[in-house]
């Protein structure tokens, strides 16, 4: 175990140092990203928006690229995912990538057509689960929606998409007390179609679609067709004896969304080892990738299952004045480190962890380990990994799943369908993982940043 840390029984003592202050204008930046980040659109518009604060150039994938050596770009496909990138100035034909991937989306409940419903004088959302998910956590907590919506155009058959976001409390799943329902607290299984309709209103005359036209700011007859999410709307929290906590909702994965981004183009500044580093003959292309739906399976056009790495780097690769054969050399001296959220060992189930490998909240960034390929790290890849943290001074720990627990899969061994790279699984340690409010440690969102910083100036 980490230092610091006794084990009596299942009972787990940390005696973290104390954290520093200059740390917590980090944490606040990474709950803000996640507070105006309800849905995977906003996020990667989020993401967006900052890259285009550090100076890079939108793409569009219905049009012919002009890259310029020095130059900064991403591309967005869907409004969920999108690939930036960075050319060198050294950029020849065969130069490799070097790529970052995390993800947008997190488990969630989506709304369905035609969505109200009457229940018991009150007007119900009809909604599905999006995602493996903890469903208990979601009873008696605020709720509201967030997604886009699809409005006629000015011109015939033309049309236009919004990102709409009800930024207050708006629904609300409430419980059924425990004196009718008596099971409630030994193994109770939740009927998602009969018993999770978050109400929106005791009036019969309220819809959805009406909220949502007048957040959007348009006719409600306007609206073609919509991509509406439910989402919890409690504020993340930095807690602890030692503050050494913080909790939200969708830290799986927009901690590794916020983190990598952060290394990413920190490594880019002018006055960074990176910039050094990309003008040399040696260094890779440095690329950041946020695909959407992973958590369900990623078989989208903008998901990790999909062409859009594929086919980013392809045109990278041409514009550069490359070819077929120099494309499948520079992904031969390629390296993606695949990041997505990692399970700590819990204080109060411990016996569902690996008896060595317990990833610690605070102890690092996590490498991930399968023997099935659910994660791609083999020795090769972690060896590297740990060079990297070791080079950014950065502590890291291990993850493998107790053998008789399968664990699920990630954005590295999905990707590999159509971009065969050597890959690496990494992640922050968290609990509460697909819980509507989750938590992590304040330190690893530090380690992230500066590892991922390395990587892009190793």
């Amino acid at each position: 175990m980490g230092a610091g840390t006794a084990i009596l029984g299942e009972i787990f003592f940390c005696s973290c140092a104390t954290i520093p202050a200059m740390i917590h204008d980090t944490i606040l930046e990474l709950l803000d990203f996640i507070t105006k980040s309800p849905s995977a659109f906003h996020a990667a518009h989020n993401v967006s928006l900052i890259l285009e604060q550090h100076g890079f150039t939108r793409l569009d994938e219905c049009e012919t690229w002009v890259l310029k050596k020095g130059g900064r770009y991403f591309v967005e496909r869907n409004g969920s995912a999108l690939i930036a990138f960075a050319v060198p100035e050294h950029a020849v034909p065969g130069t490799g990538f070097m790529l970052t991937a995390s993800h947008s989306d997190s488990p969630v409940f989506k709304v369905k057509e035609n969505p109200e419903m009457q229940h018991a004088g009150c007007i119900t959302l009809n909604v599905e689960k999006y995602g493996g998910m903890l469903i208990a956590p979601w009873f008696d907590r605020p709720l509201s929606v967030a997604g886009r919506i699809v409005i006629r155009g000015k011109e015939p058959f033309s049309t236009v998409t919004k990102l709409v976001h009800i930024d207050r409390d708006l629904l609300l799943i409430p419980n059924l007390a425990i004196h009718m329902n008596r099971e409630a607290n030994d193994g109770w299984k939740i009927d998602v179609q009969s018993e999770i309709s978050p109400v929106l209103s005791l009036s019969e005359s309220a819809t959805l679609s009406s909220l949502v036209a007048e957040e959007a700011g348009v006719p409600e007859e306007e609206i073609l067709s919509a991509d509406l999410y439910v989402y919890s709307r409690s504020a993340g929290s930095r807690w602890g004896a030692e503050r050494e906590f913080i909790s939200s909702p969708r830290l799986d994965d927009l901690e590794c969304v916020w983190t990598t981004l952060e290394g990413f183009l920190s490594a880019l500044e002018p006055d960074s080892q990176a910039e050094n580093r990309l003008s040399q003959e040696t260094g890779r292309i440095p690329v950041y990738c946020l695909f959407d739906n992973e958590e369900v399976g990623s078989s989208s056009r903008q998901g990790a299952d999909s062409t859009f790495l594929s086919e980013t780097l392809e045109r990278i690769s041409d514009k550069i004045g490359g070819s077929g054969e120099s494309y499948r050399i520079a992904l031969s001296k390629s390296l993606m480190v695949s990041a997505d959220n990692a399970h700590a060992v819990h204080p109060n189930y411990a016996s569902v962890a690996d008896p060595v490998n317990r990833p610690l909240i605070n102890g690092g960034i996590v490498i991930k380990y399968n023997a099935s390929q659910k994660y791609t790290t083999d020795a090769e890849t972690s060896a590297f990994f740990k060079l990297v943290c070791e080079a950014a001074g950065v502590p890291y720990q291990v993850f493998t799943n107790n053998a008789n627990i399968a664990g699920g899969s990630t954005l590295g061994n999905i990707s590999q369908n159509h971009v065969s790279i050597p890959c690496v699984d990494i992640g922050l340690a968290q609990w509460a993982m697909h819980s509507p409010y989750e938590t992590a440690g304040v330190k690893d969102v530090e380690y992230m940043i500066k590892a991922i910083r390395s990587l892009y100036t190793l």
